[in-house]
C-alpha cells in the first residue's frame, strides 16, 4: 500500500481529520539510520505526525520541523516536512533501546523521557519563523502534541500516532491521524469523538489490517459524513546536496576552512537527515576560500 495522507472536514464543518499511512516512510527512516526497535517507534511517530502537519504549509518552500527533546536516551528527535509530503528526520541515539513495557508495548515514553521540551517551527519564508514551544508530559509524542496545540495554539485536537514493528525489527505497519475541533461544534459531537476514540483499535492495527487512508477514517468518522479536501503521497526524502553542503562550510569562515585545509588537507561532511557523506579536497577547500 502505498504512503500518503488525506485531509478532511466533517459536513458541520466543525471537526478536521488529517489520516495518513505512513509504512514505507518509516522503514525507509529505519534503514537509512539503522534504528533499534524502540527508537523506530520514536522516529516514526515523530515522522507521521510531521507529514500529516506539513500538508497545511502553504508555500511551494515553507517547512514544518517537529523537533523532541526529552531526558531519555535516545536525545533529540527531528523531523522536517514541506506540504509535498517530502519528510526527512533523525534522532541523535539510533542504537539507544529499552526493554518492553509489562503490556508487551515498546517503551516510547521511556526512549524519550518525560522531562524536555516539544516545538514545531515554522518556517513561512518571512523575516523570522514561527516558533511554538511546549513541555512534555509522557515521552508518548501523541499525548504530547496534544497538550501543545491545547496550550500553545489553543487547538482542542485527538491525535493517535502507531508504529508496529516486525519480528525481523522492520516496519509493518506505520501511520496515525490528527483530529481537530473547530469553533462552534456542538458538545454532543465531542461527546461522541471521544467515545469513538475510546472504542477504537490502535491505528497501527487498522493498518496492520489493511484500511487505507479513507477507510480508516469511514471506520472510526463514518458517522460525520467526511469530506475529503486533500490527499499527497508521502515519501522520506533529504533535500541535501554538495551546494547546501558548501554554503555550510562557507559559514564556518575563512579561518575555520584554512584550519582544515592546514590539519586534514581534506574535509568531510555527513548530512545528518540521509547519512550521505560529501568529501572535499583540499583543492575544493581553498576554491570555497577565494
Amino acid at each position: 500500500m502505498k504512503d500518503y495522507v488525506i485531509r478532511c472536514i466533517d459536513e458541520k464543518g466543525s471537526i478536521r481529520l488529517f489520516v495518513a499511512i505512513t509504512t514505507k516512510m518509516v522503514e525507509e527512516a529505519r534503514i537509512t539510520h539503522n534504528t533499534s526497535p524502540t527508537a523506530t517507534a520514536a522516529l516514526g511517530r515523530v515522522l507521521t505526525a510531521a507529514a500529516m502537519l506539513g500538508i497545511t504549509m502553504k508555500g511551494e518552500k515553507d517547512t514544518l520541523t517537529l523537533k523532541i527533546k526529552g531526558d531519555g536516551p535516545i536525545g533529540n528527535i527531528i523531523a522536517v516536512a514541506n506540504s509535498r509530503g517530502q519528510v526527512k528526520g533523525y534522532v541523535d541515539n539510533p542504537y539507544a533501546d529499552l526493554l518492553t513495557r509489562p503490556d508487551g508495548k515498546l517503551d516510547v515514553g521511556g526512549i524519550v523521557g518525560k522531562t524536555g521540551q516539544l516545538a514545531i517551527i515554522k518556517d513561512l519564508g518571512l523575516k523570522e519563523p514561527y516558533v511554538g514551544y511546549s513541555n512534555l508530559l509522557t515521552g508518548e509524542i501523541a499525548e504530547d502534541l496534544v497538550h501543545y496545540f491545547y496550550h500553545s495554539e489553543q487547538q482542542p485536537s485527538a491525535i493517535n500516532l502507531g508504529v508496529l514493528v516486525d519480528k525481523d525489527i522492520s516496519v509493518r505497519a506505520a501511520g496515525g491521524y490528527i483530529l481537530q475541533i473547530l469553533p462552534d461544534v456542538d458538545n454532543r459531537d465531542i461527546d461522541r469523538v471521544e467515545e469513538i476514540i475510546r472504542r477504537a483499535k490502535p491505528i497501527s492495527t487498522l493498518i496492520d489490517e489493511g484500511l487505507n487512508p479513507e477507510e480508516i477514517m469511514e471506520t472510526l468518522f463514518g458517522e460525520f459524513n467526511m469530506r475529503i479536501l486533500e490527499k499527497q503521497s508521502i515519501e522520506f526524502k533529504c533535500n541535501c546536496s554538495k551546494e547546501r553542503i558548501e554554503e555550510v562550510l562557507l559559514s564556518l569562515g575563512k579561518e575555520e576552512i584554512s584550519k582544515m585545509i592546514e590539519e586534514d588537507e581534506k574535509a568531510e561532511v555527513v548530512c545528518h537527515f540521509c547519512n550521505r557523506k560529501y568529501n572535499f579536497t583540499k583543492d575544493d577547500l581553498r576554491r570555497l576560500i577565494n
